[in-house]
């Protein structure tokens, strides 16, 4: 039994693969192909644009395939969503697609544009917007480089963002939120219903969640006397418990928990001050609830 997992090409090529890198499971580009090799011999890649991914996956040319929530409501196709994996390019945030116009302009809301033309890739969810607002607008397809068609070949787009940086830099402001997106494991129905198929999908989601739920986290070991074993617990924020265990030295027991990387900093001192010893912090790579 083999899966073909769909990878997305472009924009969230690299953090996906360091995603799946951090779980466990290297994934091997050629520069020259769209097929990648995996060091799970039943788990085949092929480098797939995140807009057609879900054509694929429905298609069944793909068993599986990583894209964004947009991208499968704008494909308006029928896939089972397995699991939401909050990554983007630069961050571990959800991303917006905005409703923006120029700075310059007097248009403050959907209503304002009405007769004028929007430019955007992401047509039949922008459509849908402003057919839900009963505005009528032209929307055209923009093939690229969306931010800097207002105001000569456009009234206003409805763009991507992450940070809103992009649209700063090309003097646009930003009306509206027209839809939350996030990267998704979708898979194809009939390889759902398959149980080999699901199970190694199932799998994989769990990996690459546990590698998300590693980021930013840390692991904390240390020693403490029994008498101040309540005096550093008060200290430890956990996930579920600290692990305590019993050291060969009687009345000495060891902690070892998982804290936000974040804390750290003022965690280690207080730990120190309520008569912790030998405190070790460590990398996790994968944290499975």
């Amino acid at each position: 039994m083999k899966i073909r997992l769909g990878i997305p090409k472009g924009s969230l090529q690299e953090a996906t693969l360091q995603l799946f890198a951090q779980a466990g499971l290297q994934i091997h580009v050629n520069t020259r192909s769209y097929f990648a090799s995996t060091g799970d011999a039943e788990i085949e890649c092929m480098l797939i644009r995140a807009q057609e991914m879900a054509r694929y996956v429905e298609h069944g040319a793909l068993d599986a395939g990583l894209t964004g929530y947009d991208w499968v409501v704008e494909s308006g196709l029928e896939v089972v969503t397995v699991s939401d994996l909050i990554y983007a390019k630069q961050s571990r945030n959800k991303v917006r697609w905005v409703l923006a116009a120029p700075e310059s302009s007097t248009f403050q809301k959907a209503e304002d544009l009405a007769g004028h033309i929007i430019a955007t890739e992401l047509v039949n969810v922008t459509r849908n917007y402003f057919r839900e607002r009963n505005v009528e607008v032209k929307v055209e397809f923009s093939w690229g480089a969306t931010e800097i068609k207002p105001p000569m070949l456009a009234d206003a787009i409805v763009e991507i963002t992450e940070t809103g940086s992009s649209l700063r830099a090309n003097h646009l402001r930003i009306l509206d939120t027209v839809l939350e997106s996030n990267t998704q494991i979708i898979a194809n129905k009939s390889s759902w219903e398959d149980v080999a198929k699901r199970r190694k999908i199932e799998n994989l989601a769990l990996m690459l969640r546990g590698a998300m739920d590693a980021k930013e986290r840390v692991g904390l070991m240390l020693n403490v006397q029994k008498e101040d074993l309540d005096a550093v617990l008060a200290v430890l924020p956990a996930l579920k418990r600290p692990t305590i265990s019993a050291l060969s030295e009687p009345g000495w027991l060891a902690v070892n928990t998982v804290i936000e990387e974040h804390t750290a900093w003022e965690v280690i001192p207080r730990l120190k001050e309520a008569k912790a010893q030998g405190i070790v912090e460590y990398p996790l790579n994968k944290v499975v609830m």
